[in-house]
């Protein structure tokens, strides 16, 4: 039987067969001074009992490829292995306006591309839903490549040291939301399948007095195709602007 704990010798292991073939997800979740531990898929599945993380289980720090999976939603999966969006056990409180960093591990420099974030407003309790193929998200932030030819990812996530920012809507009106940030790495997207889609979902209750919500939704999967600009990017030979795939972003 799992004991409550790892042992160190485990856990330097796990970190050693990690780093051997890294690519990256979601490490800390940072808001108004409070830290959330991420969901790692090295060490959380041999703890008994496991921790509780507002960070929905991935199966790694690989990318899902194939964009007509569910897998393009969460990277995750339900007990069992069947590929899903298994909600996590609790949620942080979050007040609308407020600002969520998100720590990555390293990321590989060069997997260039960029850095989404899209929510979407749970019907019941966030510990217990699942968006399935439902269109219900709409996105609240984004960044690709600047004026100056730098990448959100690797290159300005790498200046920030592998921390990304961004705003709650600040008039978004308060209730659970399931947060979907991502990375797509373009290195070999000059063909598809190719884009490699790094997906990571949160789980907050937003805080506020704020009336606001979208009116346009997008599905994952379902946003993305082998036709959506942005996802077959030849990025090497394409020194000019960068068509972010998916809707606009909703300020609110």
């Amino acid at each position: 039987m799992f004991t409550s704990k790892l042992t160190l010798a485990a856990v330097s292991f796990l970190s050693a067969v990690a780093s051997v073939n890294a690519h990256g997800y979601v490490q800390e979740v940072v808001n108004a001074g409070t830290t959330y531990p991420g969901y790692n898929p090295n060490t959380d599945p041999y703890y008994n009992p496991p921790p509780q993380r507002i960070v929905r289980k991935i199966p790694g720090n690989g990318p899902v490829t194939d964009l007509s999976l569910i897998d393009v939603q969460c990277n995750g999966y339900t007990e069992g292995g069947t590929p899903g969006s298994a909600p996590a056990p609790t949620y942080a409180t979050v007040a609308a306006g407020s600002q969520i960093a998100l720590n990555w591990t390293t990321w590989p420099d060069t997997h260039m591309g960029p850095m989404i974030t899209y929510m979407a407003r749970a019907p019941s309790d966030i510990t217990a839903w699942s968006p399935g193929t439902d269109a219900v998200w709409f996105k609240v932030h984004e960044i690709g490549k600047d004026a100056n030819g730098l990448w959100a990812a690797t290159d300005i996530l790498t200046a920030n040291d592998s921390i990304y920012t961004f705003t709650v809507p600040a008039n978004l009106k308060a209730g659970q939301y399931l947060i979907r940030h991502e990375i797509i790495a373009l290195h070999a997207a000059y063909t598809y399948p190719g884009a490699q889609v790094y997906p990571s979902c949160i789980q907050i209750e937003v805080t506020g007095s704020g009336t606001a919500l979208p009116t346009s939704f997008v599905s994952f999967p379902g946003a993305y195709t082998a036709t959506t600009p942005g996802i077959v990017f030849d990025a090497y030979q394409n020194t000019g602007a960068y068509p972010i795939p998916g809707p606009s972003v909703w300020t609110g």
